[in-house]
C-alpha cells in the first residue's frame, strides 16, 4: 500500500508501505479520510520521543471496512485500542487503561496510509448522507466533548450561568467550542492568535473570536478549556479562570510553566487534565456529528494524501486558514 511515512524530524516520504496484518477480532478498513492533528505536527516536528522515525502517523480517520463483520460499511474509527478488562475500562474511563494504545504509535501503524488494521469494536457506522469527510472529525471533536463532560462534573450549571472561553481555534479548541454549544453554553469565547483562521471560526458557530495577543482579554470565565497546552496559554487560563471556575487543560504542547498556583489557591481554581476520550464520549461525539448538533462541519480543507507533506508544510508556517486538513488517500 501506499502510505506516508515519517521519517525523520519536519521529513515526510509518501512511499510504498506494508499491508497491516490485522490480529484477532480486528478489521482492516480502507481509509479514505484522515484529518492532520497537533500531536502529528508535534511529532513530525521531531518533538515526540513516544513516535521515534519511521512511522506512519495519522489517527483521525474513516472509511470503508473490507473483513470482518462490517465489511462494506463506511465506519469512523476511534483510534485508541484498550485492553477492556482493567479496572479502568471496567469503571469505563478506557482512556485511562494502563495498556493502552492508539494508532499512529508503535506497535500501531497510524492512518495516513490506504489501509488500517483496527478492532472491529473502535468502529461506528456511518449513516448514509454523512460524509467521511465529517465523519473523521469525530476523533479531535471528541477530545472536546470529554472535556466539556469533565467541566460539567465539576459545576453542572457552570454553563448555563456563565461565560466559557476556550483557547486555541484548531480542530481541537473548535470541537470544544462546539461540545459547549451543543450542551448549551450561553456565551462561548474563542482565543486564536492566527487570525486566518478568525473567519472559519466565526462561520461554525455563534462564537466570538479574539487574538489575545493584540486584544486582552478582559472577562472571567466559569470554564476554560486549553487546547494549545503552552506556558503562555495556561497563563492566560488561570488569568481568566472565575473564582471557583475550572480549567481543563487539553493541549500537550509543553510540560511545563504558566499556572498562576497562587490565584488558584486563593480563588479556588479547580485543574484538571484530559486525555482524549471513552468510548461513551466516542460515540456520543459520533451521533452528534451525525445528527447535525455540531454544525455543517465544513471548515476543513481536504487535500490528497501525496500531497501530505506540503500540507504540513502550510500548518507549520501559518499559511493555512482552515483549522484542520483532512489528507484523501
Amino acid at each position: 500500500m501506499k502510505a506516508l511515512v515519517y521519517t525523520g524530524p519536519k521529513a515526510l516520504d509518501y512511499r510504498d508501505a506494508p499491508d497491516p496484518q490485522p490480529r484477532d477480532g480486528e478489521a482492516i478498513v480502507k481509509v479514505e479520510a484522515v484529518g492532520i492533528c497537533g500531536s502529528d505536527m508535534h511529532a513530525f516536528l521531531g518533538h515526540d520521543e513516544r513516535r521515534p522515525a519511521p512511522l506512519i502517523l495519522g489517527h483521525e480517520a474513516a472509511g470503508t471496512v473490507e473483513t470482518g463483520n462490517l465489511a462494506g460499511k463506511r465506519v469512523t474509527v476511534n483510534p485508541l485500542v484498550t485492553c477492556g478488562t482493567c479496572e479502568a475500562c471496567r469503571k469505563g474511563r478506557n482512556n485511562l487503561c494502563p495498556n493502552r494504545q492508539i494508532i499512529s504509535m508503535a506497535p500501531r501503524p497510524g492512518a495516513f496510509a490506504e489501509y488500517l488494521a483496527i478492532p472491529e469494536t473502535n468502529l461506528v457506522e456511518i449513516p448514509d448522507g454523512v460524509s467521511v469527510g465529517k465523519a473523521c472529525l469525530a476523533e479531535p471533536i471528541a477530545c472536546g466533548w470529554h472535556a466539556v463532560r469533565v467541566a460539567l462534573r465539576h459545576d453542572p450549571d457552570a454553563l448555563k450561568r456563565g461565560t466559557c472561553l476556550v483557547i486555541g481555534g484548531g480542530a481541537i479548541g473548535l470541537g470544544a467550542a462546539l461540545s459547549l454549544q451543543a450542551a448549551g453554553a450561553t456565551r462561548i469565547i474563542i482565543a486564536e492568535t492566527n487570525l486566518r483562521r478568525h473567519g472559519a471560526l466565526q462561520s461554525a458557530g455563534p462564537f466570538e473570536v479574539v487574538d489575545p495577543t493584540s486584544e486582552p482579554i478582559s472577562i472571567e470565565a466559569d470554564v476554560v478549556i486549553d487546547g494549545v497546552g503552552f506556558s503562555a496559554t495556561r497563563k492566560l487560563a488561570s488569568r481568566i479562570a472565575k473564582p471557583g471556575g475550572i480549567i481543563v487543560h487539553i493541549g500537550l504542547g509543553e510540560s511545563e510553566g504558566g499556572l498562576d498556583i497562587r490565584r488558584m489557591t486563593l480563588q479556588e481554581i479547580a485543574f484538571v487534565g484530559t486525555y482524549t476520550y471513552t468510548p461513551e464520549d466516542f460515540r456520543q461525539t459520533a451521533a452528534a456529528i451525525f445528527d447535525g448538533r455540531l454544525g455543517t462541519l465544513d471548515w476543513p480543507q481536504t487535500r490528497a494524501l501525496s500531497e501530505g507533506a506540503a500540507a504540513f508544510g502550510e500548518i507549520l508556517n501559518g499559511s493555512i486558514a482552515a483549522p484542520k486538513i483532512v489528507l484523501a488517500p
